[in-house]
């Protein structure tokens, strides 16, 4: 199968951005509002009226700072911080005395804890503690003394953003663990693609070698020798696999970095599975399939033919080459069936355990692996001294990945 590399952005925490952005907004005219409906209450208004200018203008012409992570800059925050500050201790230069009491809203109101949040999405919940301290001060400042509702304001701000802190920074090791996860399944999932192809190809080849070598004597035994070393190494790391290199986000903010190996699934017409088979017919393999087509959609019908394959010339290495085999394809309503059947001496019990104990992976992976990977499945049957029968089924509709049996 083709592959490629897509890159894919995860992050939980743009949502939070978002709403950030919204809530800045709202509780900016939120503000503007009860500045409007208490304007009794203010013994110099035009104060508010210039605070509010500001916080309309400065809310608005910030919004891109609010988008993520890495647009809101610490100096940014720090500036936005003290526009909420400044409004707070501004509040008793505008108000009468009645209102302070009363426990009134300060200019900035519930904008305030707006900047606060950006400081607990930005970094954490340390960030937000650092940030809502100041706030507190400011707070019992323009109050004077440590009313109830004044504390309980406070540590309300204190707790929420603390919170929301915490989780963020929960989310982010999440979004990594998820990402490492995923990477390293495609990862194996490649690993598995090219070890099929290795053992399809290469290690055929050298085996094939190493026998010749040993029956030529001389210079090519030496090189069958070597050949075989080789075969042995290659396997030693196909079994052993690879492991992934970690990739991380450049900006953590923007989410993880995963990066998909996979290519799209193949949207041309059904393969008709008969042209695939027919190249392996020969004098001692025999092929029986349906008059009419077998459609199958490429990739599936791909992969089929190459477990085919796999299991001929695990005949021709393990039955002899006068061995005879023998391909039946069966098309049902639902899924394909192909029996490949020989005359060999059969597998010993538990040699298939002992093969991929030893790093063969023929059956596990250029057989098995490839079905999986269809949706579909493999079954072995073998009776020492009758042969062995390897029974492929792969469904019409891909079904994703299935388990083998």
């Amino acid at each position: 199968m083709a592959k490629r590399v897509r890159v894919m952005r995860m992050s939980v925490e743009q949502p939070l951005w978002r709403a950030l952005t919204g809530y800045r907004v709202l509780t900016m005219l939120y503000a503007m509002g009860l500045f409007v409906s208490q304007y009794d209450t203010y013994d110099r208004p035009r104060i508010a009226v210039v605070y509010y200018v500001v916080l309309f203008v400065w809310t608005l012409a910030t919004l891109p700072r609010v988008q993520n992570a890495a647009a809101c800059t610490k100096r940014f925050l720090a500036a936005d911080l003290s526009v909420a500050l400044v409004g707070i201790v501004l509040t008793p230069l505008a108000v009468n005395e009645h209102h302070i009491q009363t426990g009134g809203p300060t200019l900035p109101s519930i904008w305030t804890a707006g900047s606060v949040l950006a400081f607990a999405i930005k970094g954490g919940w340390r960030w937000a503690a650092f940030a809502s301290t100041p706030v507190a001060v400011a707070n019992l400042i323009e109050r004077g003394t440590w009313a109830r509702d004044t504390v309980h304001n406070v540590i309300l701000v204190w707790v929420a953003s603390i919170a929301i802190g915490y989780v963020v920074e929960v989310a982010r090791a999440s979004e990594r663990t998820l990402a490492r996860a995923l990477e390293i399944e495609a990862a194996t999932r490649e690993r598995e693609r090219l070890a099929r192809d290795i053992h399809d190809s290469v290690l055929q080849v050298l085996a094939m070698v190493q026998r010749r070598g040993a029956v030529l004597g001389g210079e090519a035994a030496e090189l069958g020798r070597m050949a075989g070393e080789q075969e042995v190494a290659l396997r030693t790391l196909v079994s052993g696999g690879l492991l992934p290199v970690s990739r991380i986000s450049e900006d953590e903010a923007e989410g993880a970095v995963v990066r998909a190996v996979d290519e799209p699934e193949d949207s041309s017409a059904p393969v008709d599975l008969r042209a695939l088979l027919a190249p392996y017919a020969s004098a001692k393999v025999n092929l029986a399939e349906p008059g009419a087509p077998v459609p199958l959609p490429p990739a599936s019908a791909r992969e089929l033919a190459a477990a085919v394959g796999a299991a001929l010339n695990n005949v021709h290495r393990h039955a002899g080459e006068d061995a005879r085999a023998w391909i039946l394809v069966e098309d049902e309503p639902d899924e394909v069936i192909v029996t490949v059947r020989d005359d060999g001496p059969g597998i010993p019990e538990g040699r298939l355990a002992q093969a991929e104990g030893e790093g063969r992976l023929g059956v596990a992976l250029s057989i098995r692996g490839r079905l999986r990977e269809i949706g579909g499945s493999a079954e072995l049957i073998s009776v020492p001294g009758q042969g062995t029968e390897v029974e492929l089924k792969v469904p019409k509709v891909s079904r994703g990945k299935a388990g083998t049996r």
